[in-house]
């Protein structure tokens, strides 16, 4: 197979979202909030709003914080999460959604489900991270793709994708479904930016070594630690999280040469929604230091706003001397005829 590995600078990104979407309205408008008449209904990830999440935390502060009350949704990965306001799109019943991410944006964008909204809080987060110049959606955390094993059932550590393909590995490996799953979408991109125009070629040979592929995160990662395979595809952040709170290091990142698939997660107000001054206060909450300082403990992934000092577990949390991802163009050009050409592959 052809590895002709690329990493595209995060300004060809954001210029190439920008000519596919235009920039759209990026001012908050000024104006008051009855607190005692607003709820507001947010469409999350299950992982984000289990009790170890997020979730909690963030609603109990924003309730303290500004009187709004808070209707936290759990709703399946970020991809169910997405079809869910889209099949809602002309009687919506959320204000906002949590887990669009930049594999996830276009669709979103695409059937115009967002309204744009640029937070003042946006300066604190690097321009880098901006992954969508449309305001449509805000980011509040990032991480990078990776495979992680239990280092006492894994002997030969594979180093490169390619390295996955051996027949040691065979119905040892659990992924997500890029149809339902944003980690599921991401792995099907991080093998385009690696194999580019013949990463069917490594699916094809990537089948046999599958024990199973999930709908989310959640089960595939449950089905990790239940011991039924010693890989699964989650994040470096991973084994932070198990020396933090189980104290162990047995479960362990494979950093691979070939590089690794950004993933910059966001939040956004959707169309159609009564609360749209509350939600805008939600997004702006999202990057404050008391959420950003949460994030890392809680959803396992790195805070976009980068003076947030991490917790000592993430030495076990690398990031990629390589970091991959496909530019906005690409994915809008490319993402349903790669889904369908996935699909037709896995089912045979």
């Amino acid at each position: 197979m052809k590895k002709n590995t690329f990493f595209v600078l995060t300004v060809i990104f954001l210029l190439s979202f920008a000519a596919v979407f235009g920039t759209g309205s990026r001012e908050a408008e000024n104006s008051s909030v009855n607190t005692e008449q607003t709820e507001l209904t947010i469409y999350a990830y299950d992982s984000f709003v289990s009790e170890w999440g997020p979730g909690p935390f963030i609603i109990e502060s924003f309730e303290n914080k500004t009187g709004i009350n808070v209707n936290m949704i759990s709703s399946g990965d970020s991809g169910q999460v997405l079809q869910k306001v889209i099949l809602e799109k002309n009687n919506p019943k959320a204000d906002c959604i949590i887990g669009i991410d930049n594999n996830l944006l276009y669709r979103a964008l695409k059937e115009e489900i967002l309204l744009p909204y640029k937070s003042p809080a946006l300066d604190s987060v690097p321009t880098s991270l901006h992954f969508d110049p449309t305001y449509h959606i805000t980011p509040y955390d990032y991480g990078f793709f990776a495979f992680i094993y239990n280092t006492e059932k894994v002997v030969n550590k594979p180093v490169s994708l390619s390295d996955l393909l051996s027949p040691e590995y065979k119905k040892r490996i659990i992924i997500m479904d890029p149809r339902t799953s944003s980690p599921g979408l991401g792995f099907l991109h991080w093998t385009v930016a690696v194999f580019q125009d013949q990463y069917l070629d490594f699916w094809e040979q990537l089948k046999p070594n599958l024990l199973t592929i999930t709908d989310g995160w959640d089960t595939g990662y449950g089905l990790f630690t239940a011991g039924e395979a010693p890989i699964v595809l989650s994040y470096t952040t991973s084994p932070a999280y198990h020396v933090e709170y189980e104290d162990t290091n047995r479960y362990q990142a494979l950093m691979f040469d070939d590089g690794h698939y950004l993933q910059i997660e966001g939040a956004g107000i959707v169309q159609g929604s009564k609360n749209i001054e509350a939600a805008k206060l939600f997004i702006d909450f999202l990057l404050s230091k008391t959420v950003q300082e949460k994030l890392p403990l809680t959803n396992w992934m790195y805070p976009v706003v980068d003076t947030v000092i991490l917790p000592e577990s993430y030495n076990y949390a690398p990031k990629p001397d390589l970091q991959l991802y496909l530019p906005a163009d690409d994915i809008a050009l490319h993402l349903d005829e790669r889904l369908a050409e996935w699909t037709k592959l896995m089912s045979k």
